[in-house]
C-alpha cells in the first residue's frame, strides 16, 4: 500500500490545496506522493530542476499569491528534504 503524504514530495504544497487532488501516475491513477503541478502521467513536469531551483520557484509562486517573502521562504525551507530530492 502506498503511503499517503500531506504535502507534495516535490514542491511541498499541501495536497489538500491541489485543485486536481494530486498528480497522475502513468496508469492514470492519482499519485499520493506528488501534486498535479509537479507530476503528470507518471513523470515530473519539471525534469531538469534542482531542489534549490524548485525552492526558489516555490518562493516566487507564493510571493505572486501575495504571501510575504519572509513567510514564503519559511514555507519553502523543507523543499530540499522532500522525497524527490533525497539521493
Amino acid at each position: 500500500m502506498e503511503k499517503i503524504y500531506k504535502h507534495c514530495q516535490s514542491c511541498g504544497m499541501p495536497m489538500k490545496r491541489d485543485e486536481l487532488g494530486g498528480g497522475t501516475n502513468s496508469d492514470g491513477s492519482k499519485s499520493l506522493m506528488y501534486c498535479s503541478h509537479c507530476f503528470q502521467d507518471g513523470a515530473f513536469t519539471r525534469t531538469n530542476i534542482t531542489a534549490q531551483q524548485m525552492q526558489a520557484f516555490c518562493i516566487e509562486k507564493m510571493v505572486e499569491m501575495k504571501i510575504p517573502r519572509l513567510f514564503a521562504r519559511f514555507f519553502a525551507r523543507t523543499v530540499p528534504h522532500l522525497e524527490r530530492w533525497k539521493n
